[in-house]
């Protein structure tokens, strides 16, 4: 079914579901550890990529295995650290931050010394996030900054997995893998919220909105739409971020932020169009 939609189209609805997740993730915040949340999205995604997809296991090599486990890894990291941001500081700004990771991979993927302008324009944007917020708090930013790095782990290793693995067979493992790396913490750390049903039915919609429902939308929407296209709409995530934080969980971010994460969408937009250039050859 999923077929027969634009595939321009799943990539904004992807962000808009990954986005809306987040914002409602945000509101049960008073009631469960982020800990919490992000386990239960994970869990749901395991559960329902494994009912759906049932993926083969046979005839795996060890290096399939390390790559999955990896990807797993971070996959678990990158959540939990984002989470931990969305507790701390806007959306927004939070996903803002993050999205210098897939921005520095299409910079350095360019290799052209003149794209160092979108480096300088995303610091110019992240810069002016501290101008807009003088209060921004420091542990939310660094979390932001792990998120980061974990979504660049994840770039590449998503590319390495779907060579390894057919269809969404390494996604789930991964799922899997991420769900059961967070288990000890969860309960090493009480696990607070997860003895409350309301709690647990919050988590699995989460789970859906941004996990499920969103790799589907790109794992289609990649069969048909080229990666150029889909790196410059994966663009507006700071935007649907910011948007989401304000219609959900009333975060109003001020006119010198909007103008930080308009830096960093132009950035982003920049540095992948430079990057499909290259990628390109030149028709004679």
């Amino acid at each position: 079914m999923l077929s027969r939609v634009p595939p321009v189209w799943l990539v904004v609805v992807g962000i808009a579901s990954v986005q809306l997740g987040a914002g409602i993730a945000k509101t049960v915040f008073d009631d469960a550890a982020p800990l919490t949340l992000v386990w239960l999205r994970l869990a749901t995604s395991a559960l329902v990529l494994g009912a759906l997809v049932r993926p083969t296991l046979r005839g795996r090599t060890q290096d399939d295995w390390r790559v999955a486990i990896a990807f797993g890894v971070v996959l678990g990291t990158m959540n939990w650290a984002i989470y931990e941001s969305f507790a701390r500081i806007p959306l927004g700004i939070a996903v803002t931050i993050e999205f210098l990771g897939p921005l520095g991979l299409a910079v350095v993927g360019s290799r052209r010394p003149r794209d160092l302008v979108w480096v300088a324009l995303a610091a110019i944007g992240v810069g002016l996030l501290g101008i807009g917020r003088g209060d921004l708090n420091v542990a939310g930013v660094a979390f932001a900054l792990l998120a980061a790095a974990a979504w660049t782990a994840y770039i590449l290793l998503s590319a390495s997995t779907g060579r390894r693995w057919p269809g969404l067979d390494g996604l789930t493992v991964a799922s899997v893998v991420a769900t059961v790396m967070m288990a000890p913490f969860l309960v090493a750390f009480s696990g607070r919220g997860l003895d409350d049903p309301h709690v647990v039915a919050l988590g699995a919609l989460v789970g859906l909105l941004s996990s499920v429902i969103p790799y589907s939308c790109e794992i289609t929407a990649l069969r048909t739409i080229r990666p150029s296209v889909f790196g410059i709409l994966m663009s507006i995530e700071p935007a649907a971020a910011a948007l989401a934080g304000m219609l959900v969980v009333g975060e109003f971010l001020t006119p010198v932020q909007w103008l930080a994460i308009g830096c960093v969408i132009a950035a982003s937009i920049g540095a992948t169009r430079s990057e499909s250039r290259l990628a390109t050859p030149a028709l004679d």
